[in-house]
């Protein structure tokens, strides 16, 4: 289980306070809210990229004492961000932004098929490709280590319809396969009805708990 008790964050001040949230094995947990109500800061701290102000993150029982580049237990996490192109260094082709977190380049190949993305779309740059074909990039790249939980933050926004179905029946499949959880953070509520077990809202309460 992927967990945040009573986790109080931001940056010069707070934006969440005494946020829990739980999201078990092969579970998908929706997170909905506005713009402003703490939701990507909440996808750092779980994602062990920003350390809160108070409060622990739990993974699999263990507690998270470091953050960032620091922490041991962050290959179990994958994530998805909202903007891909401010994901992946724009000089890297997408064979190796997928390739990045890999020891093993042959892989990619893999990965590339898992998210639908061409061989020759492989040797192209960020601003050779639209906004979809990066975002499976991200995809391959984030499941890349076999993470036992993705968080999805806001990750449809910049997608039409079709991207937004494929990645999602993706993600699905990768679920089926290895039981991981998912934290899918978005504003769009009718994709989260359609995609979570069950949905949270910043705008009601930012104390959730499964």
């Amino acid at each position: 289980m992927l967990s945040a008790h009573d986790v109080t964050a931001g940056y010069r001040s707070p934006v969440i306070t005494d946020f829990s949230l739980e999201v078990h094995e092969g579970q998908t947990v929706g997170l909905a809210g506005p713009s402003g109500s703490g939701k990507s800061t909440m996808a750092r701290v779980l994602a062990l990229l920003h350390k809160p102000f108070s409060g622990t993150v739990t993974i699999d029982g263990d507690t998270a004492t470091r953050y960032r580049f620091n922490a041991p237990q962050r290959t179990k996490i994958g994530v998805l961000f909202q903007q891909p192109r401010l994901s992946v260094d724009p000089r890297f082709t997408l064979r190796k932004a997928i390739a990045e977190p890999l020891r093993d380049h042959d892989a990619v190949a893999e990965l590339a098929d898992l998210v639908m993305l061409t061989e020759d779309l492989l040797d192209r740059r960020p601003h050779e490709v639209s906004d979809g074909q990066l975002q499976r990039a991200c995809l391959a790249r984030a499941l890349a280590l076999k993470p036992r939980y993705l968080i999805c933050d806001e990750m449809t926004t910049m997608l039409d319809a079709s991207t937004t179905a494929a990645l999602v029946g993706v993600i699905r499949a990768y679920q089926a396969e290895t039981n991981a959880g998912v934290l899918a953070i978005s504003h769009d509520t009718r994709l989260l009805a359609r995609w979570a077990d069950q949905t949270f809202s910043t705008a009601s309460t930012m104390t959730l708990s499964r």
